[in-house]
């Protein structure tokens, strides 16, 4: 789809930036602000699918999707930050996931560009942050023009939670 390369870096040449320090990031909208996460957690991107309701879920929970025959929970990042809801779903995506092991789909505005920028452009989450509890922050990249709010996707989603999502899928697919 048309989600754009670009790299970030602030030496002047290439060849002097150690690869360690360069982060490699999908970058994606939500209420207006601009988030990331870490490649490498991030498996693939769905347009919006049929999302199965399941009784008794958490509120952010939307229910599951059935991905090539495996049911996967998936979570709403709006309700999850306390955002209302997005009048215009057409640009939503399904960010299928890894988070701490568990296959999660995370259903966000739009998916902007896969970023690589270096470490040297982000600083440490300040104390009070917008929408979202800055103990789930990782660090703000400051590009030229714009701020990028990196997410921890392991602090935010924790243990419970997964271990929570994948016993109600595992049910859900025994249902159905």
């Amino acid at each position: 789809e048309g989600i754009k390369m670009e790299t970030a870096l602030i030496a002047k040449d290439p060849k002097q930036v150690d690869k360690s320090q360069i982060l490699q990031l999908v970058t994606f909208t939500l209420g207006g602000e601009e988030y990331a996460v870490d490649i490498l957690k991030v498996q693939e991107i769905n347009r919006m699918k049929e999302i199965t309701r399941v009784p008794n879920a958490p509120y952010y929970v939307e229910g599951v999707i059935n991905l090539r025959g495996k049911v996967i929970p998936v979570v709403s990042l709006r309700k999850m930050f306390g955002l209302p809801e997005e009048e215009d779903k057409t640009q939503q995506k399904i960010m299928i996931m890894d988070i701490q092991g568990v296959t999660i789909g995370l259903i966000v505005d739009t998916v902007s560009e896969v970023l690589r920028i270096s470490t040297s452009i982000v600083e440490p989450p300040p104390a009070m942050t917008y929408t979202v509890s800055s103990e789930f922050i990782s660090g703000i990249a400051k590009l030229e023009d714009r701020l990028i709010i990196l997410l921890d996707m392991d602090r935010l989603i924790g243990k419970e939670e997964t271990q929570g999502m994948v016993t109600m899928a595992e049910k859900t697919a025994i249902e159905n």
